[in-house]
């Protein structure tokens, strides 16, 4: 039962996907395309393409391929590489190019742009047959093997400070042989092991000293002198290059500067134990059981504050509530009795509770619209998610979900924008679908642009090309707009809300309120448990965003989902039955302000999350806090529409249970 219970919370444990990627098999000696996509840092936070730095090139130059507008957006940019790699033929020290790297590190002078990379921790990450590279780092005693992020350019000499280049790698790919196919196998596993070597070799007749610093020439390479054992075509039987060999006393590492020649080794295993069909798990498990046992803490430390705020409200209003009715009821039949009793508490709003807010209606509608056009778009992303259907193999297939979803969602904005809306007696329609048709959009395109600037300006892959701009102009304004008038058409031909109240025409006036019912304390308490109920699964997720790790436990993220969404709504119920029992009926606003709440500490924490990133750039403090400040906004808006619409389904609730003269 527990293994099923896994399998069904990790898809990737399943053994399959949907709809998945059909595979492909390879006969003995077939070309297998290695490709190399954007480079990226945690210090940056800026992917730059690959051919960026002055690293060796196919002939004919490098080959761009064909990309969705998820991988666009995400900033992939997969192009073909030199590296030619062929079904079960292992490659020893194959040479690529000699490359120059430019000068090399002087007081005084700008260092080139392979030191600059490495400085800036920028990781290369290759691609075969779709699977992404791991990264497998060896020392004197341990072996560790990274499923995410790549693998390093190079490295900084703790003793020396000097920057030094990778310019050897050694390409290890594990197949599994075809039952059903003879002769073929398929690719289940891709690992790169990186390695610094300073190759002296002499330069051919035409080389030339004078060549542009950074600049890629194909030279003739010459034979190596010294060369490390792997790297000999005089031993009979050589050895795929090892970390003794490249250790080895009298070798030193090669600086990222000046002619460096880069080569490779390919070293194929037969796995007779991992199929094709779950390639994918050892990336989306995020290297070893240990994450799912702090996914399950989450989900117990979420279900323990979903208990004890039920039990709260239990407690609180259940019995108050039977207690209210009870007393309001025997005040409504008993007559002898109601000149001696006195009224309090929420029954004395009856004639204001639903009244329009004070402060601009229609800003409310638009955000309850928005807020559930947010809504329905995150439900419905990881419903599709959590059961399988966007395969972490189909790259930008999440980031095209959540887009179209949102775009076809319009409807829906329109249509609660125009509910409440016209609950709110507002006459002026059209403006209020055109705030809801541009707010959001408007808001989320325009800093979009700015990032895009940002990204430009420091030359990263980040930045869109103008055509992507104009896809996204396509759906904002050719298709979510109309949908959003469509949603608000229909909206606006139902009926407005029914209330089981009259509303007066005097407002009420509204006694002095205790300290623990004004807006600081309500918004601080309110957020605080809806927060403490995600707060483990956010910080996974911004890892995925922004330390270029998998996230794939969707199941997971569908159950801590629904408690954030109950957490929310039940502590915003609450304090709308403490402020009705104070006999203040401003509660629309306050309603949606409390359940939103849950966005500010999100952005709050992102400051907290943003010391693990090693950022120093003014560039990257724009893009992370722009990015967190949208996300913070979007959950303030959803978690908002969930209080408000929780609420007044409270309100009409109570006030239709009891009898009113």
């Amino acid at each position: 039962m527990r293994t099923l219970l896994f399998a069904l919370l990790l898809p990737g444990a399943q053994g399959f996907y949907l709809p998945g990627v059909n595979p492909y098999s390879f006969s003995e000696g077939e070309t297998v395309k290695l490709k190399v996509n954007k480079m990226t840092s945690q210090k940056t936070l800026l992917p730059v393409e690959y051919y960026r730095l002055p690293f060796c090139q196919p002939e004919g130059g490098p080959k761009m391929d064909h990309e969705n507008l998820g991988e666009l957006l995400a900033g992939d940019r997969i192009e073909s590489s030199p590296y030619r790699l062929n079904m079960k033929v292992d490659m020893f020290c194959e040479q690529v190019c000699i490359t120059n790297l430019g000068r090399g590190e002087q007081k005084g002078v700008s260092p080139n742009k392979v030191v600059r990379a490495i400085r800036k921790n920028y990781h290369n990450n290759w691609i075969v047959d779709n699977i992404p590279a791991a990264s497998k780092v060896e020392d004197d005693t341990t072996v560790t093997t990274r499923y995410w992020q790549g693998f390093p350019v190079g490295f900084v000499a703790t003793d020396s400070k000097k920057a030094y280049v990778h310019n050897h790698v050694n390409i290890e790919i594990e197949y599994h042989a075809v039952e059903t196919e003879t002769n073929k196998a398929r690719i289940v596993r891709f690992t790169v092991e990186p390695f610094s070597i300073k190759h002296d070799f002499e330069a051919s007749a035409d080389d030339d000293d004078s060549v542009e610093d950074g600049a890629v020439k194909p030279y003739k390479v010459a034979d190596i002198q010294n060369p490390i054992e792997s790297c000999n075509p005089k031993i009979a039987k050589r050895e795929h290059t090892k970390y003794e060999m490249v250790y080895a006393r009298g070798r030193e590492p090669q600086p990222a500067s000046g002619r460096v020649l880069f080569t490779y080794d390919v070293i194929w295993k037969e796995n007779k134990v991992l199929h094709w069909a779950s390639r994918w798990d050892v990336y989306l498990s995020m290297d070893n059981a240990i994450p799912a046992k702090v996914h399950w803490m989450s989900i117990a430390n979420s279900l323990v504050i979903v208990v004890v705020l039920s039990a709260m409200i239990a407690a609180i209003l259940v019995r108050n509530l039977r207690r209210d009715y009870a007393r309001y009821n025997r005040l409504a039949t008993d007559e002898e009795k109601a000149e001696d009793m006195e009224e309090f508490g929420w029954k004395l709003v009856h004639a204001d509770v639903f009244r329009p807010p004070s402060f601009s209606p229609m800003l409310l509608s638009v955000c309850c619209g928005t807020g559930a056009q947010m809504l329905l778009m995150a439900l419905l992303t990881i419903l599709f998610s959590a059961m399988g259907f966007l395969s972490p193999s189909n790259r930008g297939a999440l980031i095209m979900a959540q887009l179209l979803l949102y775009v076809l969602m319009g409807t829906i904005s329109g249509y609660v924008t125009a509910r409440f809306y016209k609950t709110f007696k507002g006459k002026a329609w059209q403006k209020a679908t055109a705030c809801v048709a541009f707010g959001f959009p408007g808001i989320a395109f325009g800093l979009f642009l700015i990032m895009n600037i940002v990204a430009l300006s420091q030359g990263s892959s980040d930045a869109v090309p103008p055509l992507t701009m104009f896809v996204l102009l396509f759906l904002w304004f050719g298709i979510s707009t109309p949908l959003v008038f469509f949603g608000a058409y229909f909206g606006y031909k139902q009926d407005a809300i029914e209330f089981p109240v009259n509303t007066s025409s005097i407002p009420r006036q509204i006694p002095d309120q205790p300290w623990f019912m004004g807006i600081p304390f309500v918004l601080a308490v309110g957020g605080i448990l809806p927060f403490g109920s995600c707060f483990v699964e956010l910080y996974f997720i911004l890892a995925s965003v922004w330390m270029n790790q998998y996230y794939y436990v969707f199941a997971f993220l569908l159950i801590v989902f629904a408690i954030l969404l109950i957490t929310a709504a039940e502590i915003t119920l609450l304090f709308n039955y403490f402020q009705l029992c104070g006999e203040n009926y401003h509660w629309w606003w306050r309603s949606f302000s409390t359940g939103g709440s849950t966005g500010i500490y999100i952005f709050l924490y992102s400051f907290v999350y943003f010391k693990q990133l090693e950022a120093n750039s003014l560039a990257t403090y724009v893009l992370y806090f722009g990015y967190m400040g949208l996300v913070s906004f979007a959950v303030f808006l959803m978690t908002g529409f969930v209080g408000v619409s929780t609420c007044l389904w409270f309100n009409k609730t109570i006030f239709a249970s009891i009898k009113i003269d």
